[in-house]
């Protein structure tokens, strides 16, 4: 399948260009729902620091658009992943880029300062001279603008359109008006940096990158244009600061920058763009969109574009708190990713070479994998299937172009290998499962499968996309590491889901089957996936509460994370009751952090498991537990998250819970329920679909569904198909104080669970280890555990010369959902050497069948 090229008419070339949806172009204008935003919210600590890059939601404040390349934000002299912490009294410039709610800092490029005054030392080595005290209390900010008057005198305007923006500064009169450029003021530093100042216009570029510590590079350029001449201009390289002379000057080296003052009797008035790709390229971004419009026009033009976007979901009912978190909420978690593409459609790709998008797309950039495959690409695709299919075209291209290798969390045009497992296979199966469909899915496919099955570092560029492959693809498990394994399952979930939808049916019955390893890491002994080493052995003792093993978060967090199969984990712990029975220990906390057996719910592994209750047969648990998080972790005001945004991941967590709904299975588009905040709410997809969702009565007293209507017809369901987030339906809802003793209650209620693939047992040996000394024995137990039905089991063990075991073999009855135990004694002849010596204990279904081995 190949991209079909798209006629965009004059509208709708308009529309893109202040970055609206083309497809919403010419609608009825939408209510200023722009005006119910915080972009503050997120930006000032709102709960503990768990270690994984503060308690905020780490997002900036400034003028940006859906999706906008451009993003003009100011950046505190106190640093923080979205460049602004709302604690800080200072700002040290206002940059061009920025990447929303990270937990390490990027880019923040090309940094304008204003002064009111002469420049006397230079930034790169004195920025202490140019920080900017300011004050809330003079500060502003609303979708596409921010203003703030700094406690110098010196007002700031901003606004942007898609690639461009145009900013106001007002001096004091009597001062000199003075901006600086910071080209090589990057967040990350700079290997290299480049200015020109000639005529009236500033342009140059920057060499820099190095996202969360990684060796990750991109050169970005920009080009500005004033409304009137320069009085006067200058330059600095490294501690030297220099006047201009004549009519231009140039400087290029890694800690330079330029400036300029101007007549300050009237508002100073900058237009910039930025390009990925070329000085021209910025160039004609800011011809293309700003050109001589006024601060006022696209100011204006940049709300209208939020008030598309927002006005796709309409919401009624609620108090007004709910509504701004919800709006706000919204507005972040369609920041990113980004346009990438300059207005001719080329762009630089992984692999440092110009390429052009087909007519009527873009190519995207930064996606933090790990966390927006969890729920954020999801309803990008479910309100813009055209951008998902862009995204889903970017991540392939992305990869096709340095040999079919996917990053795990890439910025700009750059991999940093950030993070674990391989996230971005479920993101394109959940984009393709949502609608988002425009795209080379059949190419995608053929290179995720690519990626997928490499092991060890691509020759090309260096990357491993998957550590650990070589086990994981023998064992079924990454030793000793149970979130990669599980991530890993996770990703492979979704290529066999992409497979199945194309056809291709061999290649989703092998990944169905890798998905389901997570049966490896399951030990009967506890009851718990927990880390096994290569040998077959668990660890022991085991402490489901140490994040000593596991990736921003403990093993109580991730035990729940099998999201396509969660009966299948649930028939190992002995049934939907007693899940349903963890769960309750588990949500005895919300945000415990990462040293807690409870729920982490400000982070992401955490992110699907209210839901789960839902399988379990308690659809009114998951509608307590989401509504208590929605209080307790979000809220209006700047403290209102209380860990990171993570490129909008927790953010649009809120949106889907606000929705009453979840998209819990990564790589499907079935959504699962809990209920609605708001009394009516209207959905309308970018492609024509529209979900009604009707809750007479909603609040905090009465947000139990008592009853369900889909579509006219009474449902017991707590869950939804595919088919209606695809075409759209409406939901009727009757809610209550008190939940419904039958609705979704019943096993035939529950959503589906992808068990295909499966193994019918697990087995262990407790304990795993068992230290003796030579001449030494000491009793074990085989533990044979079913994954549902009965299974007859042959057994043996080899153990190595001067070890012994009795008995040596064996058969084991495990009944249906049920564990089976065999004595074991092992004995260690007296002349053994010291050291460490597997038992291999295989086991296989009698009379034939699938084997395993325990040890």
């Amino acid at each position: 399948m190949s991209r079909r090229p798209s006629s965009l008419g004059p509208l709708a070339l308009a529309a893109l260009l202040v970055g609206m949806p083309h497809s919403l172009a010419g609608a009825a204008p939408p209510a200023d729902l722009a005006a119910e935003v915080n972009p503050f919210v997120g930006t000032q600590d709102g709960g503990s620091d768990f270690g994984h890059g503060g308690g905020a939601g780490n997002d900036f404040p400034g003028a940006a658009l859906p999706f906008g390349t451009i993003q003009w934000s100011p950046d505190t002299v106190r640093r923080s992943g979205g460049g602004y912490k709302y604690e800080d009294t200072a700002l040290r410039g206002f940059s061009l880029t920025h990447i929303s709610g990270p937990g390490c800092a990027g880019a923040q490029d090309f940094p304008l300062v204003p002064v009111a005054g002469e420049p006397l030392v230079s930034p790169a080595t004195h920025p202490e001279a140019y920080a900017m005290p300011f004050s809330h209390q003079r500060e502003t900010a609303t979708p596409g603008s921010y203003a703030v008057t700094l406690d110098s005198g010196v007002a700031v305007e901003l606004a942007v359109a898609q690639r461009s923006g145009i900013g106001r500064f007002t001096f004091p009169l009597g001062a000199p008006a003075t901006l600086l450029f910071d080209v090589t003021g990057s967040v990350g530093g700079a290997d290299d940096g480049w200015a020109r100042v000639e005529g009236s216009s500033v342009s140059g570029w920057v060499r820099t990158g190095g996202f969360c510590g990684t060796g990750s590079r991109y050169t970005v350029y920009f080009q500005a244009t004033f409304d009137r001449p320069f009085t006067r201009f200058g330059s600095w390289n490294g501690d030297s600061l220099a006047a201009g002379e004549g009519t231009s000057l140039t400087v290029q080296g890694p800690a330079t920058g330029v400036y300029v003052q101007l007549d300050g009797t009237q508002p100073v008035v900058v237009r910039v763009a930025i390009s990925y790709v070329t000085v021209a390229g910025a160039a004609a971004n800011l011809r293309a969109e700003v050109a001589a419009k006024s601060f006022e026009q696209v100011r204006d033009e940049a709300r209208a574009a939020w008030n598309g976007r927002l006005g796709q979901i309409r919401v009624t009912g609620g108090a007004p708190a709910d509504r701004r978190t919800f709006y706000t909420a919204l507005y972040h978690a369609l920041l990113q990713p980004y346009v990438f593409d300059d207005v001719d459609g080329s762009y630089v790709g992984f692999d440092a070479q110009r390429h052009s998008v087909v007519r009527g797309h873009h190519h995207y950039a930064t996606f933090s994998g790990w966390d927006v495959y969890r729920g954020e690409m999801q309803l990008i695709a479910l309100l813009a299937p055209d951008v998902g299919s862009d995204i889903a075209q970017s991540m392939y291209e992305d990869a096709h172009a340095i040999g079919d290798v996917w990053d795990r969390w890439s910025h700009q045009n750059s991999i940093t290998g950030v993070m674990n497992g391989d996230p971005y296979h479920s993101i394109v199966a959940s984009l393709y499962a949502f609608g988002a469909r425009d795209f080379d899915a059949r190419g995608a496919l053929a290179a995720m499968v690519r990626g997928a099955d490499r092991v060890g570092a691509d020759a090309r560029s260096g990357y491993d996309e998957r550590p650990g492959n070589a086990d994981y693809l023998r064992l079924g498990y990454v030793p000793g590491d149970v979130s990669t394994t599980l991530e890993y399952n996770v990703a492979d979930f979704g290529i066999a889901q992409l497979a199945a939808r194309l056809g291709e049916q061999a290649t989703a019955e092998a990944f169905l089957r890798r998905a389901q390893s997570w049966q490896r890491l399951y030990d009967p002994a506890n009851g718990w996936l927990a880390p096994r080493f290569g040998d077959g052995s668990f660890l022991a003792p085991y402490d489901p509460g140490d994040p000593s093993w596991f990736v921003e978060g403990n093993g109580a967090q991730y035990h729940w994370m099998v999201p396509h199969n969660p009966l299948g984990l649930f028939a190992m712990m002995g049934g939907r009751a007693r899940a349903a029975a963890r769960l309750d220990e588990f949500f005895a906390e919300l945000n415990a952090g990462s040293d807690r057996p409870h729920a982490y719910l400000g982070n992401e592994p955490s992110m699907l498991s209210p839901w789960l209750y839902v399988w379990a047969g308690e659809p009114a648990k998951t509608q307590d537990v989401v509504r208590r998080a929605q209080r307790l972790l979000f809220k209006p005001t700047a403290d209102g998250l209380v860990g990171n945004d993570d490129l909008g991941a927790m953010s649009a967590w809120y949106v889907w819970a606000s929705l009453g709904m979840y998209p819990a299975i990564p790589g499907r588009a079935e959504l699962v329920l809990n209920s609605p905040l708001f009394e009516h709410i209207e959905v309308r997809r970018a492609s024509g679909a529209t979900l009604t969702i009707s809750a007479p009565g909603a609040s905090d007293a009465n947000h139990y569904v008592r009853s369900l209507k889909v579509d006219g017809r009474p449902s017991q369901h707590a869950w939804l198909p595919e088919s209606f987030a695809l075409a759209g339906g409406t939901l009727d809802y009757v809610l209550g104080p008190t939940p419904d003793p039958s609705f979704g209650r019943s096993p035939a209620d529950a959503p589906p669970s992808f068990a295909s693939g499966q193994r019918p047992y697990v087995a262990a040996v407790d304990p795993g280890l068992a230290p003796l000394e030579p001449g030494g024995s000491r009793k074990a137990v085989l533990l044979a555990q079913s994954a549902g039905g009965s299974v007859r089991l042959r057994w043996s063990a080899k153990p190595p010369a001067g070890v012994s075991v009795s008995p040596a073999s064996g058969s084991m009855a495990v009944g249906a959902g049920g564990l089976a135990r065999q004595a074991l004694s092992l004995r260690v002849a007296g002349d053994m050497p010291l050291g460490v010596y597997s038992v291999p204990i295989t086991l296989a279904r009698d009379p034939d069948g699938d084997s395993s081995t325990a040890a």
